[in-house]
């Protein structure tokens, strides 16, 4: 939440922008997290490149053209069998994590690297400020990436000075300490290039966001460690190997 000092920033345009672009490119990336996606979806989802998904525009990213080989590869109309890999997938990445990169910021922030943990509440104190909360937190924790790019998309259509201001505290504090490696990790052990796609897309777009706030704000960022670094400063060991279906870059493309 803003704090008494912080300054009251947000231009006229940055607002508008927020109010009617940037909020619903939030709940896009959430939708995308939120569930696999079926036939109807896949198709809607065809009639636009990625790049013109989003009222604000990527800038050296590699997520849109993965995306978008992704969806052309998929049958017209997309078949059961592309489906149920699709499902697999997300079961691997969403529910059973299979591929240790959790969609739950208390995996990636806590000392006993488990889920439930401070990051939860410390999400509820967020989302109590602004009238928000998890539906039902046992099956999905109040820290869970769907539910904190809701909440941001919340704060962007408030769109007020304080409110702004918040959009980038959170995601200098919260998201944006995990989405990277989150993302990285998906990106290397997944099975689909369309989930590949989907967690770089989601780490690129909230780092462009950040730095727009920033630019066009006037919000300098706050320093946090990363999970990354946070794992350096407990000597975590490593995870046991897993299959690294996919390395953009690095393995070959679908």
């Amino acid at each position: 939440m803003a704090e008494t000092g912080e300054p009251k920033v947000a231009p006229a345009g940055v607002r508008a922008a927020l109010a009617e672009h940037i909020a619903e490119d939030l709940e896009t990336l959430a939708l995308l997290h939120d569930r696999e996606p079926a036939g109807p979806m896949i198709e809607e989802l065809r009639l636009l490149p990625v790049a013109e998904w989003f009222g604000l525009r990527l800038s050296k990213s590699e997520a849109p053209a993965v995306i978008d080989r992704a969806l052309a590869l998929m049958p017209v109309p997309v078949d059961d069998a592309t489906l149920d890999e699709l499902a697999a997938d997300y079961a691997d990445i969403y529910l059973v994590d299979s591929l240790h990169a959790s969609p739950s910021e208390s995996l990636w922030l806590e000392n006993e690297r488990l889920i439930c943990q401070q990051s939860m509440f410390d999400m509820r104190d967020w989302y109590a400020h602004y009238g928000y909360e998890a539906e039902n937190w046992r099956r999905r924790a109040d820290d869970h990436l769907v539910l904190q790019l809701r909440f941001m998309a919340r704060l962007a259509a408030l769109a007020t000075p304080d409110s702004t201001i918040d959009l980038a505290r959170f995601l200098d504090r919260h998201t944006l300490r995990w989405i990277h490696t989150f993302a990285e990790r998906v990106a290397a052990r997944c099975a689909t290039p369309w989930f590949a796609g989907v967690a770089m897309l989601t780490a690129d777009y909230l780092e462009t966001l950040r730095g727009w706030l920033e630019e066009a704000a006037g919000i300098d960022r706050e320093r946090h460690p990363t999970s990354v670094e946070l794992a350096e400063m407990r000597r975590v060991e490593p995870d046991e190997p897993v299959r690294e279906a996919y390395v953009p870059g690095v393995a070959p493309g679908w």
